[in-house]
């Protein structure tokens, strides 16, 4: 890690220039913090202590302390089976951990249901997506408008209590569903749409209920590349529209394309934290991805022995085809 975190011809103007925009705001405020795990920010909006997560004796998440910054775009990042989807399953309430606590907005969301997360404003998309196939794409975005006065059983029953909120939650699903460009498709069932349109779908849908954070369990995977840009370009606004965004993603050229501020996991536990330009010199990184001591040079001793190992087991197999041709021979003599 190098000495002086401040990235190359970075200086401190802009920061906290009114009329900023969001982007320039949120790296301004990540720009001199240090490049280490559990570094406070200067304005987090959601903050984890002590997160632990077993599943039998497999430990999922270990996580001492995270905070992320409000108002910009966090990578969450690591190897297959790093604990990344667990450590949303746990903030948003989809699981329960073993020990620890966390926060939004200095407000404690231990023992919360998603539904009352999502109120509170953190809201979550799923790498698979979780569209509802037999009701139309309008069906799917009025299901996350939130307060719904027809919901109630005796309500219900009059429709002058609830009609004129319905016609809001319809023009409000219609106006994010042209910006996402899939109104052309608000009466087709969404198990007609694609993969990409599925993530676009859930993605406006989660807008719906107004959220503070939004948490994007890969938003990229299984996307048509036509579609890859459009949906980076939508993460992009939920920033400049004030909102906090996290998000899981393996591929690097997106992280470093829209994050502020990437944290890495591995075998449950964060290992680094920084600015995308940090990521790549991180040794703690490289081995996580490729192993410890994977470009490490042998030495004329190792050298020789696996020469020697592998002069051996040709030789064993050599042996053995020999033998075992012998041994059909003999058998067909009889």
């Amino acid at each position: 890690m190098p000495a002086d975190p401040t990235p190359h011809g970075a200086t401190a103007s802009g920061a906290g220039t009114t009329g900023a925009a969001p982007q320039r705001l949120a790296q301004a405020a990540l720009r001199d913090l240090p490049w280490e795990v559990g570094v406070a920010k200067p304005d987090a909006a959601v903050v984890v202590d002590g997160v632990t997560r077993t599943f039998g004796g497999l430990t999922a998440v270990s996580v001492d302390h995270l905070e992320i910054q409000r108002g910009g775009i966090t990578g969450l990042i690591g190897p297959n089976g790093a604990g990344k989807t667990t450590l949303f399953n746990l903030l948003t309430g989809f699981d329960q951990p073993d020990t620890g606590t966390w926060s939004f907005n200095g407000r404690s969301l231990g023992r919360l249901a998603p539904h009352q997360v999502a109120r509170l404003g953190v809201v979550r998309t799923f790498q698979l997506t979780k569209a509802l196939s037999r009701l139309t794409v309008l069906q799917n975005m009025l299901l996350g408008a939130q307060g719904q006065r027809g919901e109630s059983f005796f309500r219900a029953l009059v429709p002058g209590t609830w009609r004129a909120q319905e016609k809001a939650n319809t023009e409000k699903a219609m106006d994010l569903l042209r910006r996402f460009k899939l109104d052309a498709k608000k009466d087709d069932f969404a198990g007609t749409l694609s993969g990409g349109q599925r993530k676009l779908l859930e993605m406006a849908r989660a807008l719906m209920s107004d959220p503070q954070v939004v948490m994007l369990d890969e938003p990229m995977a299984g996307v048509n590349p036509a579609l890859t840009q459009s949906l980076l370009g939508h993460v992009k606004d939920l920033r400049e529209e004030g909102m906090t965004v996290i998000f899981v993603e393996h591929d690097m050229d997106v992280v470093r394309d829209i994050s502020d501020w990437v944290v890495v996991m591995a075998a449950g536990k964060v290992i680094a934290e920084g600015p995308p330009e940090s990521i790549s010199q991180n040794q703690a990184v490289v081995d996580a991805y490729l192993g410890a001591h994977h470009d490490a040079p042998l030495t004329v001793e190792d050298e020789d022995r696996v020469l020697a190992e592998v002069e051996a087991q040709i030789a064993r197999e050599e042996h053995g085809g020999t033998a075992g041709s012998s041994d059909s021979n003999e058998g067909t003599g009889r």
